[in-house]
Order: C-alpha cells, then sequence, then structure tokens
C-alpha cells in the first residue's frame, strides 16, 4: 500500500502547490541584442542576475519578435497577432512607428493580455515605453492596465521641428514631468514595480516593464554612468539587470518565486551601434535577417519550468497571450490570433515541439521572409521599405534566396537553385499570409483596423 498512498500525496500534493493562479512579470527590453546578454555570449556587458534567471528557467534559442521595429512588435505582444492582422503595422504615412500626437492606436476590440487577465482577478499595470498611442483613448489604462507609469513613445521622439512636446512621463493619463529625466527612468521604473508587487502580494498580479533602453539615446544613472566596460550602451545593459535582480530579489523577500512566471526578453534586436550586439546572428533592428528580430527570452517558474533548461523550439512574442491563458484559465476572445500556447515547452512536456508551422517575417507592411522549419525563405521583392537591400547602383529591388538556418544560422550561404520543392512549398504559404493578413497595399481577408480618431493632441505637462 505505501505506493499508491506516496502517488496519492504526490497528486494531492501537486494539486495544492499551484491551486492559486501564478503572477506573470513580462521584462520587455527596447533594442536589446540576441548578444547582449552574458548567457547569450556577451563578454562585455556583466549581466549576472539575469544570467541566474537563465540558469534557474529556460532559455531560449530561437525566440522571435514578430517585427524588427517597436510599435509592431509590441501590438503583437499585447494581442498575440502579427501587426498586420491588428492595424498596427507602419501605415502610408512613411514612418516606421507611431510617432507624437498620432490619430492612430491600438483599437479596445483587441482584446490585450491585461484584459484576460483582469477578469480573472489580476492586478495589472504597465511601467515604461507603451508605444501604441499616445493619445488617452490609446494609453495603457484603456487596454486592461489598472495602472500606467511610463513614456508613451520611444525616448528619441523630441522633434520639435515636427511639432512633438517635450518627452513626456506620464502617471495615468497625466503628464508628472516634460522632459523627462532620462537618466533616473530605469531606477524609478523598477521603484514602481517592487512598490506594485509589494501592494498586490495577496493576489495574483500581472507586471508588464517595457524598458526605455538601450534605444538610443543611451542613459544611465549616476551609479551606473561610466561603469561598465561597453559605454553608455554597457551602463544602460548593466543597469537594466540590476533592475531585475531588484524584481527577484522583492519576490523573494515576499516569498512569491514559486508563484511567479518571470520573463525577460526584447522588443527587436539591436541597431548594432554603439556596443549592442546580435552576435552570432547577420543583420540588425529594422532588417528581417535573424539579427533583426531574433532575440534572446528567458522564463522562469521554479518548480514548474525545469532550471538550467533551454528550448530550440521556434516560439514568439504573439505566444504570451494564449499561454497564460491557459495557464490561469483565462478566456480569449474568439477573434483570430497568430501566436500559440506555449506551455508544452515551458513545463518540458515530453516530445513538445513548436506549434508553428510557419513564420513570417514582416518589416513594415512588407512580407520579407517566410521561415518553414529550418528553412527561411527572403522573397524576391522589386522594392523594399526602406530600400536597405536595394544595390544604390542600380535602384533595382532584391533577389531572394533561401538559407538552412540549422546549417547557416548567419545565413549567408544561399541554397535556392538546389531546393526548388522548398520554394514551391514557400509560395503556398506566401500566399496565405497575403490572403489572411495582407502585404504592402493588399489588405488581408482577415485583417482588422487600428482605431484612428478624429483629432489628436500632444500630452503636455500642465501648469501649476
Amino acid at each position: 500500500m505505501r505506493t499508491p498512498l506516496l502517488i496519492l500525496a504526490a497528486i494531492l500534493l501537486s494539486s495544492t502547490l499551484y491551486a492559486r493562479a501564478p503572477n506573470y512579470i513580462v521584462i520587455f527590453c527596447d533594442d536589446l541584442g540576441y548578444g547582449d546578454l552574458g548567457c547569450y555570449g556577451s563578454k562585455k556587458n556583466r549581466t549576472p542576475r539575469i544570467d541566474q534567471l537563465a540558469a534557474e528557467g529556460m532559455r531560449f534559442t530561437d525566440f522571435y519578435s514578430s517585427s524588427p521595429v517597436c510599435t509592431p512588435s509590441r501590438s503583437s505582444l499585447m494581442t498575440g497577432c502579427y501587426a498586420r492582422r491588428v492595424g498596427m503595422h507602419e501605415d502610408f504615412t512613411g514612418h516606421w512607428v507611431l510617432i507624437p500626437r498620432s490619430r492612430r492606436g491600438l483599437n479596445p476590440k483587441e482584446l490585450t493580455v491585461a484584459e484576460a487577465l483582469k477578469e480573472k482577478g489580476y492586478a495589472t499595470i504597465c511601467i515604461g515605453k507603451w508605444h501604441l498611442g499616445d493619445q488617452p483613448q490609446h494609453l495603457p489604462t484603456a487596454h486592461g492596465f489598472d495602472e500606467y507609469y511610463g513614456i508613451p513613445y520611444s525616448n528619441d521622439m523630441q522633434s520639435a521641428r515636427r511639432g512633438d512636446p517635450p518627452l513626456p512621463l506620464v502617471d495615468e493619463k497625466t503628464v508628472i514631468e516634460a522632459p523627462a529625466d532620462q537618466a533616473t527612468l530605469t531606477q524609478r521604473y523598477t521603484r514602481r514595480a517592487v512598490e506594485f508587487i509589494e501592494k498586490n502580494k495577496a493576489r495574483p498580479f500581472f507586471l508588464y516593464l517595457p524598458h526605455t533602453f538601450p534605444h538610443l539615446p543611451l542613459f544611465a544613472s549616476k551609479d551606473f554612468h561610466g561603469k561598465s566596460a561597453n559605454g553608455r550602451y554597457g551602463d544602460s545593459v548593466e543597469e537594466i539587470d540590476w533592475s531585475t535582480g531588484q524584481i527577484l530579489d522583492c519576490l523573494d523577500r515576499l516569498k512569491l518565486s514559486n508563484d511567479t512566471v518571470v520573463i525577460f526578453t526584447s522588443d527587436n534586436g539591436s541597431n548594432g551601434r554603439h556596443g549592442g550586439s546580435n552576435a552570432p546572428l547577420s543583420g540588425a533592428k529594422g532588417s528581417t535577417m535573424e539579427g533583426g528580430m531574433r532575440v534572446p527570452m528567458i522564463a522562469r517558474w521554479p518548480g514548474r519550468i525545469a532550471a538550467g533548461s533551454t528550448c530550440k523550439e521556434l516560439s514568439s512574442t504573439m505566444d504570451f497571450l494564449p499561454t497564460f491563458a491557459t495557464i490561469s484559465e483565462a478566456k480569449l476572445s474568439g477573434a483570430k490570433i497568430d501566436g500559440f500556447d506555449i506551455s508544452p515547452l515551458l513545463l518540458g512536456k515530453e516530445n513538445a515541439t513548436s506549434p508553428y508551422e510557419v513564420f513570417y517575417y514582416y518589416r513594415r507592411r512588407q512580407l520579407q521572409a517566410i521561415r518553414w522549419g529550418d528553412w527561411k525563405w527572403h522573397l524576391p521583392l522589386e522594392k523594399t521599405h526602406p530600400n536597405w537591400t536595394t544595390p544604390k547602383a542600380t535602384g533595382r529591388g532584391r533577389p531572394g534566396k533561401l538559407y538552412n538556418l540549422a546549417k547557416d544560422l548567419r545565413e549567408k550561404n544561399n541554397v535556392l537553385k538546389d531546393n526548388s520543392d522548398v520554394i514551391k512549398e514557400m509560395r503556398k504559404l506566401a500566399k496565405q499570409a497575403v490572403s489572411s493578413i495582407g502585404n504592402d497595399a493588399a489588405g488581408g481577408s482577415e485583417a482588422r483596423p487600428a482605431l484612428t480618431l478624429d483629432t489628436s493632441a500632444p500630452l503636455v505637462l500642465k501648469k501649476k
């Protein structure tokens, strides 16, 4: 009888140990490259707390942002969709991302991670860079977040010539500082995050922390400025590492670590300047080469995600919504999404594989590449947006190229001529994407619009 009793005890223990829905913390860096962390090979940036996070959890090698630039990638994390599906890709005004005073923003009809979890009783907060619309109807508090503290768009958007106001620091919907003191942002974000965790320690919570850095221009507080071996870039990365440690220490102090899923990732690759690295990948932010969209991702959930594990299966930021919904038994809206529940990968289920048959690389409004298994096809394009691949001397577009990422991670050996059968399948997959999601000026049959307002106004600091 001893063995059955032990089995019964184990079952009862497992059913009560995680009876409470887990908390979720998503730390989302801005322009952090694949090779910028120690646990991903960096020899320049000191990231001991993030490396510890990887040692205590799972490190992903084939994890993607849905876009190589800010606004589209953030819309995908929130909605589980390619940006084109929810109207948050680059429009026809010529801007890569949303700019201050944009009339366009995330549609409130789209279900966000925050809204799904809030329905299950979660406390929710967004701390940091939002970049899905800066009008009151577009801010985080209109998309399921109880609280918002941060900057509404990129920290380089202060063009007086364009009519931009000084960079606003926003609390809920009110500008509390303009221009924001960028050198203190990471520390203030961290302080607000710890306060939120302490305030909500007795209930499930979702903390979304989209850092301002290491997006240019680079800043760090006096405690980190000039202290790294990698210039200001390293300073900002090492301060983010400190911030991560403060949050992890808070969880330990409150005995919440075992009840909290911590995710650390980036919105796209590094631009490769000022010390950023996407090594060993080719390409950078803004491109659909691997360095533009393959990003570091670490997930920790003690007792559920195996410590020191590595996942080599393809997954993306679009998977957070359906995965969190599955784990917490939250409802999805029923609208078409592109992400998948990757909890089998996170929890190390036997024979778990990537749920993706195909992954699409959109750059601005254009489908530029497709991954199918280990194959990656860069589509032949008459024109690219912008012409980053177009030879200046000829003005022509680019030819198609095919790479096997398992053998050629740096995308150097074009094997297109020897794999006509692969290209035949790729063309079918491209046709499906164009039909459903859209491409260039062609709209997709299953695409949905963003919310575009009749008027817009800058967020400005009210005079006292």
